[in-house]
């Protein structure tokens, strides 16, 4: 998940309407208006950010991060250095758990009326009082279906000897061992010793077969044809299908069940510019704005105003919305709380054999 960053001056007036706010205050030395965003790389339009300043004045000061985990301990570590983050529902949990984030006030956003009824009251914000949706996708393998002569519809197949050297992992605590853990019909969320350690040795047995284990950088060697499998996010697949047109790639989300994310939009804790983050959040809600960015990042939108505003193919596409009987077989990451050093040793036991 991606990067960017820009400047404007000020201004308040009628203009702000636009975002549906206003009022002005002055919020830096200089007089300016400023928004500081710390965001994955490459998981946003610049082109809105540049228009978000162009409308309200405000200068986004744009940062990237590549985890969960390098975001939380910045934001944990440093409070008040940012002002709008965008973590997965998991680490949401957490940060609520641990009293890092602030309450949005949903006056300040009312295009809040098209975040669908699917998307709101899920475990990690159950009242819906600290975020607001951004994107939402699965976990699945995309490959090669030219170089497959086997039905790709099990995780099993990432353990098929036939492949060896043809297969990318991804390289993540999490992710890796959910799969390993979804094939032996066990919880992504287990915190159950015995299943995690059972889960890793399927991954160390599976090692030899692995030609190595990436993140972004799966992407082009997809692109590239490197190998005939990878575990990917949907989105992500959908940008390599659209990279590699002359590749027969497809994408499925394994019959064993996977994880269904969400990477959300929130305020940290003590915030320098909490109404100001409220309207980047409002203008990323706006119908047209959220379409632009949908599809220019390529995951599933939990905008309703921006869904109905896709080509029917999109709409239809079931990489990035699969059918209800897939959605309904995949479950969402929880929090583990300090049941996560059993991950760590697992995957640290993984990766030393």
């Amino acid at each position: 998940m991606k990067k960017l960053k820009k400047f404007i001056s000020v201004i308040c007036s009628l203009i702000l309407i636009s975002s549906s706010f206003v009022g002005c205050n002055k919020n830096d030395a200089n007089g300016k208006r400023t928004l500081n965003v710390f965001n994955y790389g490459d998981y946003i339009n610049e082109d809105l950010i540049k228009k978000f300043e162009e409308e309200t004045g405000i200068d986004v000061i744009y940062d990237t991060y590549e985890s969960n985990e390098i975001m939380y301990q910045k934001v944990k570590n440093s409070p008040g250095t940012y002002d709008l983050v965008f973590p997965s529902d998991y680490m949401v949990e957490k940060m609520i758990k641990e009293d890092l984030l602030e309450k949005i006030d949903f006056s300040n956003i009312p295009n809040y009326q098209y975040i669908g009824e699917d998307y709101k009251n899920l475990q990690y914000d159950p009242t819906n009082e600290y975020s607001v949706p951004y994107m939402w996708g699965t976990v699945g393998i995309i490959y090669d279906a030219d170089r497959v002569d086997d039905v790709v519809d099990s995780w099993d197949i990432l353990w098929n000897s036939k492949y060896k050297g043809e297969i990318f992992m991804f390289d993540s605590i999490r992710d890796t061992l959910a799969i390993s853990l979804a094939r032996l019909g066990y919880s992504i969320n287990s915190i159950n010793k015995s299943e995690l350690d059972e889960a890793a040795d399927e991954l160390i047995k599976q090692k030899p077969l692995v030609q190595s284990y990436v993140m972004d950088e799966v992407k082009d060697k997809m692109v590239n044809g490197e190998a005939i499998f990878a575990t990917v996010y949907s989105g992500d697949a959908i940008f390599i299908q659209e990279e590699a047109p002359d590749l027969n790639l497809q994408y499925v989300v394994p019959k064993e069940g996977s994880n269904k994310w969400f990477d959300v939009m929130v305020i940290p804790k003590g915030a320098k510019h909490k109404t100001e983050a409220e309207e980047f959040i409002n203008f990323l809600s706006e119908p047209e704005n959220a379409k632009e960015n949908v599809e220019y990042i390529g995951y599933a939108t939990p905008n309703t105003g921006a869904y109905e505003l896709l080509d029917k193919e999109t709409q239809e596409d079931e990489t990035v919305y699969p059918p209800d009987e897939v959605l309904d077989n995949c479950a969402i990451y929880r929090d583990l709380g300090n049941d996560i050093k059993l991950y760590d040793d697992a995957w640290l036991k993984v990766k030393i054999n």
